[in-house]
């Protein structure tokens, strides 16, 4: 119990410096995608660096490093599409549809473990979404920006599925090390396609001020390198959907976070009060209503 309850309250500080990350991403002054470029791989090189003063282990088979590559892929397309998402229409948009990441964790993980569907979780992660609906108000006028959101939710979900199965064998500092290097190598190859079609003035800005050095630090050092390995480390022990669920609150505490760190008069109405309780709750009761109904709720057949 006192080892669950350790890593539930690991879970909710990673799940706070992933919502810094947005506190972070504002204080940068460099566009998103230049950022994320830097992020990945400032990320590399400092996992790189902890793994060589721990003396971990770089090695690993042929098959799995193309798996790592893959999937780090994945986790950059993750990022660069939650940036077009908000840029096609807001981040509130995008926010919702990355929180169908809970949903999609509910219909993929058991075909990804071969067992079957639990209704219990596709409800909840439903739940999670409508409870970021309520939260921002949601306008159906941005049916494109969703839809772009909605894949960054499913890329999410992918890798993390991913990922809980080559933790298995695999530690979660290697894994974060050769899937930052990927996650960069892929950004980098977008940066041509992004200038082109959406860098102001055609032009990239890969040069940033001191300040955004420090900023892109943090970001890549505690908000990356720690708390993404963490995450990977996690996923041993708790399931990769109870742990999506729980990433529903970050847009919670990043604008909770925004208020302190701003001082910003954000104008909290019933939505966002309503909306954080029905997502408090579905997160908060998904670990008990799973130990006390587990052996009972129905499942879909098929996986």
């Amino acid at each position: 119990m006192k080892s669950k309850t350790s890593d539930y309250l690991r879970l909710h500080s990673i799940v706070i410096l992933f919502g810094f990350t947005g506190i972070l991403g504002k204080l940068v002054s460099i566009p998103a995608v230049e950022m994320v470029f830097f992020r990945t791989l400032l990320a590399a090189l400092g996992m790189g660096l902890l793994l060589i003063l721990v003396k971990g282990n770089f090695a690993v088979s042929r098959m799995d490093l193309l798996r790592l590559a893959l999937t780090g892929m994945i986790v950059s397309i993750h990022w660069l599409t939650f940036f077009v998402s908000a840029r096609v229409a807001n981040v509130s948009v995008s926010l919702v549809g990355f929180a169908t990441a809970s949903f999609w964790t509910a219909l993929l993980e058991p075909a990804a473990n071969k067992t079957r569907i639990k209704v219990l979780e596709i409800i909840l992660g439903l739940i999670v979404a409508g409870g970021l609906l309520v939260i921002f108000s949601f306008d159906f006028g941005y049916s494109l920006g969703l839809a772009i959101g909605i894949f960054s939710g499913l890329t999410c979900a992918i890798f993390s599925i991913i990922n809980s199965q080559l933790v298995k064998r695999i530690d979660s500092y290697t894994i974060t090390f050769y899937e930052m290097i990927s996650a960069a190598a892929a950004t980098a190859l977008f940066l041509p396609f992004y200038r082109e079609q959406w860098a102001e003035g055609n032009q990239l800005r890969l040069l940033p001020t001191a300040a955004d050095w420090g900023w892109i630090l943090l970001l890549a050092w505690l908000c990356t390198v720690y708390a993404y390995s963490t995450a990977v480390e996690l996923t041993k022990r708790i399931s990769v959907f109870f742990f999506q669920l729980t990433l529903n609150l970050e847009p919670v505490y990043g604008i909770l976070m925004a208020v302190a760190v701003f001082g910003e008069v954000e104008k909290m109405d019933l939505p966002f009060y309503a909306g954080t309780l029905i997502i408090f709750c579905a997160v908060m009761a998904y670990p008990v209503l799973k130990e006390k109904f587990t052996t009972n709720q129905p499942s879909i057949p098929g996986y």
